[in-house]
């Protein structure tokens, strides 16, 4: 009897220590966990834990197969995509090709869906059998596949989605390796594993805890007390990581772009010099040294940009240059312009210190030039409600970048896309970025999206100002994660060594 009560011990104690929890220190709160209806950066970064994707890309930004299993293009506009077998969602259903249908409807026609221009060039889609989906194309579309390596290829229960309607995004049920246990705003989001996973073996967590600390100070100090075991790291922290012995920093530059977006819309708050005359925009920018602002805000580590294509992507366009500062220049250009000095720009901003740090910078910059920056801060959520209401005139605003530009431009600055928050509307604009979805030679398209930016430079709806990078963190007890140009948190084959 004694034996067997030692032995029950031992068991119970192997378990307990088998049994690993992540704590992971986030740079915000996230918004609804719905991909259909998720516009942040940080939402899609703890939903690719709940939630696999159709695909997803490598360190070398080649595309992977995750919920397909193959994929075969019979004609320029219809692809045939197989499922993998076995698959389910976290109550238990099967993840078939009717679930991907449901899903990818979804994201195409729900109004309040943010999916709606990645999914544009889907004309219908049809179930073969229950593990095999045709998708028919109205047109040729090159970033088509690419657009479900983030949220769009993310798939959810049907059965949980209609069962809870707009309210899904509080409780969602896919099928990633985890599955969602608990949110406090503000506070925690818990994970707990999914057992049914498909790749269970390369999954080595049993919980995740994700806190959102606005504060890089604050994250700073819980990841060196250990409170958590990884966290979203700014670049200012990047050398006091690195000289703790208990700590490890991954990083990886990243796809996507920081800038100022302008209100050039019918909203009252966008009737303002800024707002009307693309040469008081063009001043503002010839205000801004962004090497300096990189040097004294990100310790030197991002990259100046005049563009939301990444250096990364072979769809930069190499020729358009950010300008270099020339305060001359930009008094004269509102000298023409005619405007009242000094111009007010109400310039919003996210409630954290790095938003606030570039934008002290921008006022002492822009101040020399004849601009009034006015600044006001917004938590997250509500700046971001506010952009897309169009209660705004500037707003500091970044995006994380996806594996293809497309991606990253088109529901921005197309007429009428769900992010186009600027309500730019140019038809040259609008025909070149239909042109480059259609074109399939990476040259070509490179040279249609460098006319793009050639009028998009004139009008400077978006103002970019630097490619940021990724920056996390970590625990040396952290094994086997990377970080990706998406900045993505991915769980797969990472473990807390003893």
């Amino acid at each position: 009897m004694r034996k067997i009560l030692l032995a029950t011990v031992f068991a119970a104690i192997a378990a307990h220590a088998s049994a690993q929890t992540l704590r992971f220190g986030l740079n915000n709160d996230p918004d609804l966990l719905d991909p259909t209806t998720s516009r942040t950066f940080v939402g899609t970064a703890v939903m690719t834990a709940i939630c696999d994707k159709l695909f997803d890309f490598d360190e070398h930004l080649n595309l992977v197969p995750v919920l397909v299993s193959s994929y075969e293009w019979t004609d320029p506009k219809s692809v045939v995509l197989k499922l993998r077998q076995g698959v389910t969602f976290h109550d238990g259903t099967p993840l078939n090709a009717a679930a991907v249908k449901y899903t990818l409807d979804r994201h195409a026609t729900l109004p309040t869906s943010f999916r709606r221009a990645e999914l544009s060039a889907m004309d219908h889609l049809d179930v073969i059998d229950d593990s095999t989906v045709k998708i028919t194309l109205k047109q040729p579309s090159s970033p088509f596949l690419a657009t479900f390596t983030d949220r769009a290829g993310m798939i959810v229960s049907p059965k949980a989605a209609e069962a809870a309607g707009k309210d899904f995004g509080l409780h969602p049920v896919c099928a990633g390796p985890f599955k969602f246990t608990e949110r406090v705003a503000q506070d925690h989001i818990t994970l707990d594993r999914y057992d049914g996973y498909w790749n269970a073996k390369a999954i080595h967590f049993d919980h995740v805890i994700y806190r959102p600390m606005t504060d890089s100070s604050v994250r700073l100090a819980n990841l060196q007390a250990g409170a958590v075991d990884m966290a979203d790291t700014v670049p200012t922290d990047a050398d006091t990581v690195k000289k703790d012995p208990k700590l490890q920093l991954l990083s990886s530059p990243g796809l996507g772009y920081s800038g100022i977006s302008i209100n050039i819309g019918p909203d009252p708050l966008a009737d303002t010099p800024i707002g009307r005359d693309p040469r008081v925009r063009r001043a503002l920018e010839l205000s801004i040294d962004r090497e300096a602002l990189i040097q004294v805000v990100f310790n030197g580590l991002y990259t100046p940009t005049a563009q939301a294509v990444s250096p990364l992507s072979p769809l930069n366009a190499p020729n358009i240059k950010p300008p270099a500062r020339d305060v001359e220049a930009a008094k004269k250009l509102l000298a023409e312009s005619g405007v009242k000095l000094p111009v007010v720009v109400n310039l919003m901003i996210p409630n954290n210190p790095q938003s606030v740090q570039v934008s002290e910078v921008i006022q002492s910059m822009a101040k020399e030039a004849g601009f009034d920056v006015r600044v006001t801060n917004m938590d997250f959520g509500s700046a971001l409600a506010a952009s897309q209401a169009g209660h705004y005139g500037a707003f500091l605003i970044g995006w994380s970048g996806l594996l293809d530009a497309d991606s990253n431009i088109y529901s921005f600055l197309h007429t009428g896309g769900p992010l186009n928050t600027t309500n730019y509307s140019n038809p040259k604009v609008d025909t070149l970025l239909d042109q480059a979805r259609i074109e399939t030679d990476p040259a070509k398209r490179r040279d249609i999206y460098a006319a793009m930016w050639t009028q998009e430079r004139v009008d400077l709806p978006i103002i970019y100002l630097y490619a940021p990078g990724y920056i996390v963190g970590a625990s040396r007890k952290i094994d086997g994660y990377k970080v990706l140009p998406d900045g993505l948190i991915r769980l797969t084959g990472v473990s807390l060594k003893p």
